[in-house]
């Protein structure tokens, strides 16, 4: 059974077993009216929940979904690794000889999609053109030296890791991770989750707000752009600072399909993409095998960030959420606030997308999770 909402909080529809989830919803946008965002549920691939709120958005309203971007990149990755045509412990060099250059020989493919390769950025940083574009990044990267012996930590590759997974697709498929993904992916099971927009789609988008202002921390300092952090950025880039929270407001970067940062979707598309990785959609078989679902929901990177100085874990890429969250749970957030993740044990695949920017996960999508999962039960 399913109920319309007709509150001026929350449109859209919920599955009686997901009341739980429209009420928090509500309260979320109930407590702000500038607040838009929209959410999506699927459980064993069926949509379950399809709701939104808030000024100038409605459930097709496409949002840049930041570093979320990341997980359609490593999607098309897991799909190599599922049919065997991608060896997760081979050297990355076997695929991509350029890229043993400067030490970088023995870096294996599981260590560069989890940030252990030190390809966080260049020296000069990335120019416009470059930053839109993951073929010239890539060509980049190979020709640097890293920023760290690889493999002995990690580090959040924020603007390059996507160039580098799209990097090994073509070496290995003969396709772009664009053209893959929307051969493979976007394309036959109607993902509304776009890596490069086409000029048609544009009259969907929503701009991203820049976040409100806050007060200062006096105890806190600006990270410097020649410091990892920076660098990891392209903050550091005299030619193009970053102003993160325009990054997918510029239709350069939405046109060229970077996928480390430049993904457009719809939280519809977001849930889409992973329900179609582990339960299937629209009667349709999972995208991936039940081996390389437990690959990418095993930690294979944990510890300390170097960049982001806190405790990640990443496994096929991925990020690996943990805390409410089932072990094996995949996804990937956003700095805008966007989250996305597959919890292959509950068979829920969880979209949320939102226009203010929350300059990384937003609390009000951990809940959200949370009350989904629990719903699941």
């Amino acid at each position: 059974m399913t109920h319309e909402e007709t509150t001026p909080a929350a449109r859209g529809t919920a599955s009686e077993a997901f009341a739980a989830l429209r009420a928090e919803f509500d309260a979320v946008l109930a407590a702000d009216p500038e607040h838009a965002a929209q959410l999506a549920v699927y459980r064993d691939g069926r949509l379950e929940v399809d709701l939104w709120g808030g000024p100038e958005f409605d459930g097709s309203t496409l949002t840049g979904v930041f570093s979320s971007s990341k997980g359609a990149a490593f999607l098309v990755v897991a799909l190599l690794v599922s049919r065997g045509e991608l060896d997760v412990d081979r050297e990355v060099r076997h695929y991509w000889p350029e890229f043993a250059a400067h030490g970088k020989g023995a870096v294996t493919v599981h260590q560069l999609l989890n940030h252990q390769a030190g390809a966080i950025g260049v020296a000069e940083g990335f120019p416009p053109e470059e930053l839109a574009d993951d073929a010239a990044i890539a060509e980049r990267l190979a020709g640097h030296p890293p920023y760290w012996r690889p493999g002995a930590a990690f580090g959040y590759h924020a603007v390059t890791v996507g160039a580098l997974a799209g990097e090994l697709v073509r070496r290995v498929s003969g396709l772009t991770l664009r053209e893959a993904y929307e051969r493979w992916i976007r394309g036959p099971l109607d993902v509304d989750f776009h890596l490069g927009l086409p000029e048609a789609e544009e009259p969907r988008l929503r701009s991203i707000l820049p976040p409100r202002p806050a007060r200062a921390d006096p105890d806190a300092l600006p990270e410097a752009p020649d410091s990892l952090g920076g660098i990891a950025g392209n903050r550091h880039c005299r030619a193009a600072p970053v102003v993160l929270h325009e990054l997918p407001n510029s239709r350069l970067m939405r046109a060229g399909g970077q996928s480390s940062v430049a993904g457009v979707a719809s939280a519809r598309g977001l849930a889409r993409l992973y329900a179609a990785a582990i339960s299937g959609v629209d009667g349709g078989a999972p995208l991936l095998d039940r081996d390389t679902v437990r690959l990418a929901g095993a930690p294979h990177t944990t510890g300390h960030d170097l960049v982001l100085g806190m405790r990640r874990a990443h496994g096929l890429g991925f990020l690996l959420p943990g805390g409410h969250l089932p072990a094996g749970t995949f996804g990937h957030d956003g700095a805008g606030g966007s989250v996305a993740f597959a919890a292959p044990s509950a068979g829920i695949a969880f979209g949320y997308t939102r226009r203010r920017f929350a300059g990384g996960s937003a609390p009000e999508a951990d809940r959200l999770a949370a009350v989904a999962l629990r719903a699941a039960r």
